[in-house]
């Protein structure tokens, strides 16, 4: 079986996010986090999906020299890409309202780039959902970014969140990217990795 094989190896995940943790979880993988402090910054003239796959990578990078043969490191990096820019983790509710008065009545990409490092090879791969958002009042907006915590998540909303189930009309694409990690190309991108 495909996870016990992967469990014969340990999995670190570099990553804060709550949802990814448990989505991995739910994946039947036992693994480790490890959070390194990094600055997610990225080139000029990179979009999209570009932005989400060189970030992920340079996360994996950092953990190079870090890692034994049978360790193998996740890193992911999620953004919101609508009218052409990033929208990223809102520094503030001002932020947060702001954000979120523009994916309103809007359709907008969640594109997670995300890395797969071991000491002999390295796999970056990007997955890309549409989201639709009916739109939102201002006293709806007002109510998620005041009794939820938009702050820590790209886009300033979690899709399984109030604001989610009210807003979201049509999803094109893995719902579970759109949660933090697109946990069905991951979990066939691990089957070929471990491939000698």
């Amino acid at each position: 079986m495909i996870i016990d094989n992967l469990n014969k190896y340990r999995i670190i995940l570099a990553s804060r996010s709550p949802r990814r943790q448990q989505l991995l979880r739910e994946l039947g993988l036992k693994f480790d986090v490890v959070i390194k402090e990094y600055t997610e910054t990225y080139p000029e003239g990179l979009v999209g999906e570009e932005i989400a796959r060189y970030v992920a990578h340079e996360k994996a990078l950092s953990f190079i020299n870090e890692i034994s043969d049978n360790e193998i490191v996740i890193t992911a990096d999620t953004i919101v890409w609508c009218n052409s820019k990033v929208l990223g983790k809102p520094l503030n509710s001002e932020d947060a309202i702001r954000i979120l008065n523009e994916i309103s009545g809007n359709t907008h990409e969640v594109i997670t780039g995300v890395s797969i490092l071991s000491p002999l090879k390295e796999v970056t791969f990007s997955v890309s959902t549409k989201v639709t958002f009916e739109p939102l009042s201002g006293e709806e907006i007002n109510y998620y970014v005041d009794k939820f915590t938009p702050y820590d998540k790209a886009g300033a909303y979690g899709i399984q969140e109030w604001i989610g189930i009210i807003a979201c009309s049509n999803i094109e694409g893995s719902y579970f990217n759109v949660v933090g990690l697109p946990v069905q190309r991951l979990y066939k991108e691990l089957q070929s990795f471990i491939i000698k």
